[in-house]
């Protein structure tokens, strides 16, 4: 498998961190990169969707108290987790895998990485793995005590809202509206459930493709997996880029061009009214995938970069992920 590297680390660029560095681990655990990058490789290799999964952990976590590793942790008597949030009940996966990476850590080098810099790394060596740009990640963050269950609800964005809504959203975590079409970008490996683009698909979909012999058949296909009410088949999947499903790549901007896009969320960018600066911005990546990949290095650093000051004073390096250190 050949990789298209673009180094586009500007740490310079956010100040504000200045406890996020390259060489955290370069003494206490000099291992910890390649250990993640060795786990990532047989679990992309065995399924490729693994990769999609481990990137939307990540996404997940950063958008609720910043990526603490907030997202991994189960509920126990005491704590009440993220996971049955309604955005992360039925889209999350990929938790196995983080436990595996972690023990791996562990076995290595004991209570020095956390889980917050686990999920980072490897959400990295994700998008590398299937073909996408790679970029220097920043690391020293620690894992949060706690999680929050109403910041998951209301934070993370949801495949049926308007564009306003969800620029907002981005802007409220600090991330520019270039940062926020670049990073839906990541959809270009996704999967979705039936029941989040069943409204999309049954709704206005005819009005926004141009409707072809092939989008005609796409849209049977979509609707014979996808009931127009619920019939158990909530859960049925579908690639949101149907072109290059397991391929990192720009096809899903191009997809959004044809007006042909899964959700209603990720269509919005492109053939809302609103959407002036979205649509230019899907343009350009449709038809420059370097730009596309050098926006999306930046904007994932900016996007790890997210962190509450609670999470480096109150901050741990867990043992396991799923749990708080006793």
């Amino acid at each position: 498998m050949s990789f298209t590297i673009f180094n586009v680390y500007r740490i310079n660029s956010f100040p504000e961190e200045p406890y996020l560095t390259l060489d955290y681990y370069s003494s206490s655990c000099p291992s910890a990169q390649s250990i993640i990058r060795s786990e990532m490789e047989c679990a992309v290799l065995s399924d490729p969707r693994n990769a999609a999964k481990i990137l939307r952990l990540h996404f997940h976590d950063c958008f609720v108290q910043g990526c603490d590793g907030s997202v991994l942790l189960d509920d126990t008597i005491t704590l009440e987790g993220e996971k049955k949030a309604r955005p992360n009940v039925n889209s999350l996966d990929g938790f196995k895998l983080v436990d595996r990476i972690k023990n791996k850590l562990e076995s290595e080098c004991p209570g020095v990485v956390s889980c917050a810099d686990l999920l980072t790394i490897a959400a990295r060596d994700a998008v590398l793995l299937v073909g996408g740009p790679y970029w220097d990640v920043p690391v020293g963050r620690k894992d949060s005590k706690s999680a929050s269950l109403t910041l998951a609800e209301t934070n993370l964005p949801s495949a049926n809202q308007d564009l306003v809504t969800l620029i907002a959203k981005f802007l409220y975590q600090g991330l520019s509206v270039t940062d926020m079409v670049a990073l839906v970008g990541a959809h270009t490996i996704g999967m979705a459930r039936c029941e989040n683009f069943r409204e999309r698909i049954y709704g206005d979909f005819p009005f926004t493709a141009e409707m072809t012999s092939f989008t005609e058949t796409y849209l049977d296909s979509l609707k014979s997996i996808c009931s127009d009410t619920n019939k158990g088949d909530d859960d049925n999947i579908a690639p949101m880029d149907y072109f290059t499903t397991n391929l990192f790549d720009n096809s899903f901007f191009q997809i959004l061009l044809r007006g042909e896009g899964l959700l209603n969320s990720d269509q919005e960018m492109y053939s809302s009214l609103l959407g002036v600066q979205t649509r230019h911005l899907v343009q350009i990546y449709a038809e420059d995938a370097i730009a596309f990949f050098q926006q999306f290095s930046d904007s994932m650093v900016k996007m790890g970069n997210i962190t509450i000051p609670d999470s480096f004073s109150d901050g741990e390096v867990r043992k396991n992920c799923r749990f708080v250190n006793t």
